[in-house]
């Protein structure tokens, strides 16, 4: 091979690896599109009014507002999450492993007034097979999981800190619904 056939094998080789940096950069965004929009679902079947931060400044992502509830301390109710999302959960046992940086952690363990949720979006690996479409329904998958992290202790750790999160812990209508009625009592998640 001649010179300019050797630098033509390099520049595609090297246009390879980009391309392939491009793509992990769009699967990271789209899950992150994808797992706002799985929690928004779910908040909007639920009653709850969502709002963004500007900034993510102190790990979170979405806070919902609830109104209207009945048999509790206040009628009104708030929620702070962090939503993250992941193609490469085991869900074979009770609890799956979730390494969160320690940013995060801390911020979502803090003492606050307003509750604070880690909610994880579990997809399968492959982006097609993330939604179902039909007529009758849009099928959105796997299924998400949330955690508090009140009360965890402090980390010596410089980068994340591995949490455990339950498969009973459903992030679903009936548990936000609860998890608001909680905050409007001023009970812990």
């Amino acid at each position: 091979m001649n010179a300019c056939g050797k630098a033509l094998a390099g520049v595609t080789k090297t246009a390879g690896a980009v391309g392939k940096g491009i793509a992990a950069v769009q699967k990271t965004m789209q899950m992150e599109q994808f797992s706002r929009a799985y929690v928004a679902a779910i908040a909007a079947q639920a009653g709850c009014n969502p709002s963004r931060p500007e900034v993510d400044e102190d790990s979170v992502d979405l806070a919902l507002a609830m109104k209207g509830i009945t048999g509790c301390k206040r009628t009104r109710a708030n929620l702070e999450i962090q939503i993250k999302c992941t193609g490469n959960a085991d869900l074979s046992q009770e609890t799956f492993s979730y390494a969160l940086p320690v940013k995060n952690y801390d911020d979502l363990r803090a003492d606050v007034v307003t509750p604070r949720l880690l909610v994880v979006v579990c997809v399968p690996h492959e982006i097609e097979d993330w939604t179902q479409q039909t007529e009758e329904q849009l099928c959105l998958r796997r299924c998400a999981y949330w955690l508090s992290l009140a009360g965890m202790p402090e980390t010596d750790n410089s980068a994340s800190v591995t949490v455990q999160i339950p498969r009973t812990n459903i992030f679903s209508v009936d548990f936000l619904r609860e998890a608001m009625r909680r905050s409007a009592n001023g009970k812990t998640l």
